[in-house]
């Protein structure tokens, strides 16, 4: 059986499972959560945790948005056929592409900047 079955078995059948450490500290202080379980999927110990996460994120999805503009600046290149006006759409999106790789670059190094400067 899959970990995501079971899990979902759990939930659902209402059984009484003892909680790993770190969740049994979330089900107590609360009364509107006393018996209600709580299921963390990620936990972050320190703020360079959350801001390394967040850089990963931003560095993913940077390079996600520029990988598509290229495709798309590629595609309109592509079917311009000698238009003038329709190749400096698709030279606009390839700009736009090099513009989000270089973000994508630089997100991790200004995140680490903004981690020495919060400390």
């Amino acid at each position: 059986m899959s970990a995501h079955l079971l899990l979902a078995e759990l939930l659902l059948s209402g059984s009484h499972m003892p909680l790993p450490q770190p969740l049994r500290s979330l089900t107590g202080p609360l009364p509107e959560l006393a018996g209600t379980r709580i299921i963390v999927l990620a936990q972050a110990k320190s703020l360079d945790d959350v801001i390394g996460n967040l850089r990963d994120v931003i560095t993913g999805l940077l390079a996600g948005l520029a990988t598509l503009m290229l495709l798309v600046g590629g595609t309109l290149y592509l079917l311009a056929g000698g238009d003038p006006a329709r190749i400096e759409n698709a030279k606009s999106a390839l700009k736009s592409a090099a513009a989000g790789y270089v973000l994508a670059v630089l997100a991790p190094v200004l995140l680490t900047v903004l981690q020495q400067v919060v400390g």
